[in-house]
């Protein structure tokens, strides 16, 4: 009965919690992710920087590590490195959205470095990359929430969820 109480009470407390989403001009928000993605699991940090309550601009690092299987007697694994800035479109104006939830678009543009293990005969690559970004998050307070985002693009497609900071 306590853990229905202590549910029915955190529900509560989300469902009426009066945090506000919108970056304003010149504020900063951290952002920590985990991916799924044809290359491996990305692990991201990242920064966004409020151009206006609508338009924000920020930067990524990203790594990822996957397994390339059937190469007897040795399987390999491989390493991506990346850096990206991007921007990101803002709704909650335009669709009149609750206080606490972001929904955004947006594109990024950076560069990555893929490594192979020695001894791999397989293609290797690295260089420049884009993609394009659909995400939203709810913020439980003024300062903390949590994202999903969903991307595509050279890089590959992924989908996305973490946490976001304001500072």
């Amino acid at each position: 009965m306590k853990k229905i109480l202590f549910l029915v009470g955190l529900l509560f407390t989300v469902a009426t919690a009066s945090a506000q989403a919108v970056l304003d001009k010149g504020g900063l928000q951290l952002n920590g992710k985990l991916g799924i993605s044809g290359w491996g699991v990305p692990i991201i940090v990242g920064v966004d920087y409020g151009i206006t309550p609508e338009i924000t601009v920020g930067g990524e690092l990203s790594a990822r590590f996957y397994n390339t299987t059937g190469y007897k007697p040795t399987d390999f694994t491989h390493s991506i490195f990346g850096i990206f800035a991007n921007g990101n479109y803002h709704f909650h104006k335009l669709f009149k959205l609750p206080s606490q939830v972001d929904v955004y678009a947006g594109a990024s543009l950076g560069f990555f470095v893929a490594s192979n293990p020695s001894g791999y005969e397989g293609s290797s690559f690295s260089g420049f990359g884009w993609g394009i970004q659909t995400g939203g998050r709810y913020f439980f307070t003024d300062k903390f929430g949590v994202l999903l985002e969903i991307g595509g693009g050279l890089v590959g497609h992924e989908i996305k969820a973490g946490v976001t900071y304001k500072l």
